[in-house]
């Protein structure tokens, strides 16, 4: 290309520019074959046992979520497409993608954008549903690929704070919790009202019962520690297994009662559809691109969710070492979609907090082998244990598949046993494992903490003074606007306007971003808040930007410079900074072929700081 026209281009668009087309593709394309062997290489009993905690914890909320949309979308999505969508892109996921450890299946965000765009379809727009999503779903895909060709990870994600992922995650609690009252409101309705008792005792049993399950390992010395983790890690079969049987004991058999709705065939639940295809083509063409406006926010609300989903799952205390990559997952995402939209069944994506439950579940101990180099070429090994997951596709293809086999007639009649009440119960576990993870939380419990049982604040907070009401006063208007922010999203849910609540949610980064420390303190916001997806604050960069700004492009501070290697992975893999003698002590002893995956992960960082 004549250099004349080579200067016209930007510079975003340049080589190793932000906005050069494929290069996160390629560095993915480039990662996959490195580890995919390896990922199939690893099976053992706790991988097995993973899969089957998995299998439950995604199957169950699925078939609530189908209960839901059951009702909701007119009959057109029942279990059946909920579980084949589930099962059929968990295996595509399982077997194709850069980053096995996420999990996908249908979520309750996109339930609700689902049953405000069926709503729109009958109350306004007077036009298929099915064929209107379908093409919702293929423009999503085509704007899936252009985030990833443009490498969207890093100019979005990069800028999102726990700010906004915490508000994401306290609306999925709440839409969880709704959910559950939904249930129970529609059993009111068409039970009597000796049955609706019992499923109002039944959604709580359920719930009870599955979280006092769930905290088995933690009821030592009773029973063996075998025994303690299989209560706990299927604390919601088991309860879901005793409520479905009984009412089915004693008198409560007398009662009616409401099971969910399953058709006992492989075909879809609508009685107008005869095969899993929808003629797409026949939708009139402006409704083809009346699609594109929803089709664009479900991307936001795709892209945003299953980003998220693989962040939190693969965060550095989860020790995971091989070559990730988001672009090419994006793209197998747009693929799904459009795949799930030509079928007639809703899409699947990243889930929470499944993605994050599936590689808890997959922790062990890990034993290294370090030789530690100080500053006079002295050297020393050390032998340490680190906990770290198991990196491997077998847990993600193995419940993906177990789900997909639900779809056949016989486990499907299994699942019409369930009653809609033990559902909701599930509904309200499920928002409690979410919420009880989530800081807003906790931070939320200070409102009510007297100021002496406080936890102490930085010196750069308060000055090394006890918790006062007075110091913690900007921490708490920070959580109580979080909490704010998301019931009015919830709200929106709930109006015409829901289908926009993902738009919503990612304007949130800029606002952290630009406005948030005008409002508040700097020390504050560094104590409250995090960037997402790497180490550091917004306040961090700030400071880190003015540093070089003022020296010319080098940080200034002492004579003495000290080089730190960070790379992603377990800590006992980071540098040994022993800032008492001012010495740099680095963990040189790493595999080479680790060392190799961590450059190729193109996340080794070397900076410069001043001890």
């Amino acid at each position: 290309m004549p250099s004349r026209w080579f200067h016209k281009i930007p510079p975003a668009f340049r080589y190793n520019g932000t906005l050069q087309p494929f290069r996160l593709l390629r560095q993915d394309w480039h990662n996959l074959p490195s580890r995919y062997v390896s990922d199939w290489t690893v099976f053992n009993q706790l991988i097995v046992a993973s899969a089957v905690y998995v299998f439950f914890a995604n199957l169950l909320p699925g078939i609530t979520f189908a209960s839901d949309l059951f009702n909701l979308t007119g009959k057109n999505w029942g279990s059946v497409e909920v579980v084949f969508s589930t099962g059929l892109c968990g295996v595509i996921f399982s077997l194709l993608s850069i980053q096995p450890l996420t999990i996908l299946g249908v979520t309750g965000p996109f339930s609700i954008l689902a049953e405000n765009i069926y709503s729109l379809c009958t109350t306004s727009f007077h036009t298929s549903f099915l064929h209107f999503m379908a093409w919702c779903l293929i423009h999503a895909a085509w704007l899936h690929y252009l985030l990833a060709i443009f490498n969207a990870h890093d100019w979005t994600m990069r800028y999102v704070t726990t700010f906004s992922t915490e508000i994401f995650s306290l609306l999925n609690s709440i839409i969880y919790f709704h959910k559950a009252i939904q249930e129970l409101q529609r059993a009111q309705a068409n039970l009597s009202f000796a049955a609706f008792l019992y499923s109002i005792i039944g959604a709580v049993g359920t719930c009870i019962v599955a979280i006092f399950l769930s905290t088995a390992e933690k009821w030592k010395p009773l029973f063996h520690r075998y025994i303690r983790m299989g209560l706990s890690e299927y604390a919601a079969a088991i309860s879901i297994i005793i409520f479905t049987g009984l009412p089915h004991v004693g008198e409560l058999a007398a009662l009616d009662k409401e099971t969910l709705h399953v058709i006992h065939s492989f075909k879809p639940t609508s009685p107008d559809r005869t095969v899993f295809f929808v003629k797409f083509w026949e939708l009139p063409i402006e409704w083809i691109f009346a699609a594109l406006i929803p089709g664009a926010i479900i991307t936001a609300l795709f892209f945003f969710d299953h980003e998220v989903s693989s962040i939190i799952c693969t965060i550095s205390r989860y020790g995971t070492r091989k070559p990730g990559g988001f672009a090419w997952d994006i793209v197998l995402l747009g693929t799904t979609t459009a795949i799930c939209g030509i079928l007639g069944i809703p899409p699947a994506n990243g889930l929470l907090p499944q993605a994050p439950l599936h590689s808890e579940s997959l922790m062990h101990d890990d034993k290294e082998s370090l030789t530690l180099c100080g500053s006079n070429s002295d050297q020393r090994t050390e032998t340490r244990v680190s906990r770290r997951v198991y990196e491997q596709r077998w847990s993600h293809f193995l419940h993906a598949a177990g789900i997909l086999c639900f779809v056949s007639p016989p486990l499907m009649r299994v699942l019409g046993l369930t009653p809609t009440s033990v559902l909701a119960g599930l509904f309200l576990f499920m928002g409690e494992q979410s919420l009880s993870v989530n800081p807003i939380l906790y931070r939320t419990f200070y409102f009510l903490t007297p100021p002496s049982e406080l936890p102490p604040l930085p010196s750069t907070i308060s000055n090394g003074s006890r918790p006062t009401i007075q110091s913690y006063l900007p921490i708490h208007l920070y959580t109580l606007s979080q909490i704010i922010i998301t019931v009015v999203i919830f709200i929106i849910t709930l109006t015409k306007a829901g289908p926009a609540f993902p738009i919503i949610i990612i304007a949130l980064v800029p606002v952290r971003v630009k406005l948030m420390n005008k409002m508040w303190n700097r020390e504050i916001l560094r104590y409250v808040d995090a960037w997402a997806c790497r180490e550091g604050t917004v306040e961090d960069e700030e400071d880190r930007r003015k540093g070089l700004q003022g020296s010319g492009g080098v940080l200034g501070g002492s004579d003495t410079d000290v080089e730190l290697q960070v790379r992603s992975g377990s800590e006992t893999e980071l540098e040994d900074l022993e800032r008492g003698s001012g010495v740099a002590v680095r963990a040189c002893g790493v595999n080479s072929k680790q060392a190799e995956w961590g450059r190729q992960e193109g996340r080794q960082i070397d900076e410069y700081v001043t001890v």
